[in-house]
């Protein structure tokens, strides 16, 4: 771990070089996460972010984000958290019921998810994102919306609300191909509508697709991310983009270390990202979005079709021209944007 700690540090170190980062910082948000960054011991974590102040100024940041499981921190580690400067937590909760966690394999219950919340509440974190999960094999309407409220009433300010995917190389995905799970995009939408009227009713923005915010306490992380900046990745298996280049390190933790601590990078792949690349990209993100796709990224041909999306009341036309998905248009982002690529 120790070298693990090390190879991090050094690969940000010569990303910045790269961006020519200065301490007036160029960097807006800090993301740790996937995984979970919440199982590093204070030592190795203070160590990171030692190392990451030299090149980011984290008092300075909109954001620093940092994803955790219900089950891997107390009290006095997220007293920690917060001395290191970190603004937003996110619970990978996924649902609030039992049943539905155990199906999931996840090793949390129900009250450790409360009392993770309630922790993080306690200790003063600014902002707080639920992660749940929906249209799970055995989890009804009722269950969902059980979950929901559940996840209403903690009064964080951020719940994201996923659509179950099946990835290969699980137990679920082999279900799903041995015809054990079925997936039904009409029983999906249910979930997603349900989820969609009751966090509005409750005063959340469906700010995305998947994510709802309240009180302005939408992730400025992710937005750079629909909004087409540039990122920095770092890690096994990280993606970047910088001025139109797209690495994406070696996922081997082994050869990452090794490659890194000997080279100051690691091995990775690397792609250009051409004009029509980064056009398709906006077209299929910001349309995820309440603030929609600017007309500017559509050809001539593209905005003559826009009109039968609105005459259905799937979208609307406002007045900066910008395409924004409205009631059921929401559900049909994928089909919609792939008819106007």
């Amino acid at each position: 771990m120790k070298l693990f700690i090390q190879a991090l540090i050094r690969e940000a170190h010569s990303r910045a070089e790269h961006l020519q980062l200065n301490r007036s910082g160029e960097a807006n948000t800090l993301y740790f996460g996937g995984g979970t960054p919440s199982m590093l011991s204070d030592k190795h974590l203070g160590t990171l972010i030692e190392g990451l102040q030299h090149i980011v100024p984290i008092e300075a940041l909109d954001e620093f984000s940092f994803e955790a499981n219900p089950a891997t921190f107390t009290h006095k580690k997220v007293l920690f958290w917060r001395s290191l400067g970190m603004s937003r937590v996110s619970l990978g909760i996924q649902s609030f019921d039992a049943h539905i966690l155990h199906l999931l394999g996840r090793e949390h219950s129900p009250e450790q998810a409360l009392r993770s919340i309630h922790m993080l509440q306690d200790a003063g974190m600014p902002h707080i994102n639920i992660d749940l999960m929906f249209a799970i094999p055995g989890q009804s309407l009722a269950t969902w919306e059980k979950t929901i409220d559940q996840a209403i009433a903690t009064n964080t300010d951020h719940i994201s609300a996923y659509n179950l995917t099946y990835e290969e190389d699980t137990d679920f995905y082999r279900s799903l191909m041995a015809g054990e799970k079925f997936q039904d995009a009409d029983e999906d939408a249910e979930y997603f509508s349900l989820a969609d009227k009751l966090l509005c009713q409750a005063g959340f923005r469906h700010y995305e697709t998947s994510n709802y915010a309240k009180n302005n306490a939408i992730s400025p992380h992710n937005f750079a991310y629909w909004t087409g900046e540039d990122y920095v990745g770092i890690g096994p298996g990280a993606v970047s983009t910088i001025g139109g280049v797209r690495y994406e390190n070696t996922k081997d933790t082994a050869e990452y270390i090794h490659s890194t601590l000997a080279h100051g990078l690691p091995s990775a792949h690397m792609e250009s990202i051409s004009a029509e690349d980064f056009r398709l990209e906006r077209i299929a993100l910001m349309l995820r979005t309440d603030e929609g796709l600017p007309l500017r990224y559509l050809s001539p041909s593209a905005i003559n079709e826009l009109s039968k999306f609105t005459e259905l009341g799937l979208a609307k036309i406002d007045d900066s021209n910008r395409f924004i998905l409205i009631n059921d248009g929401k559900m049909l982002v994928d089909s919609i944007a792939a008819e106007i690529c």
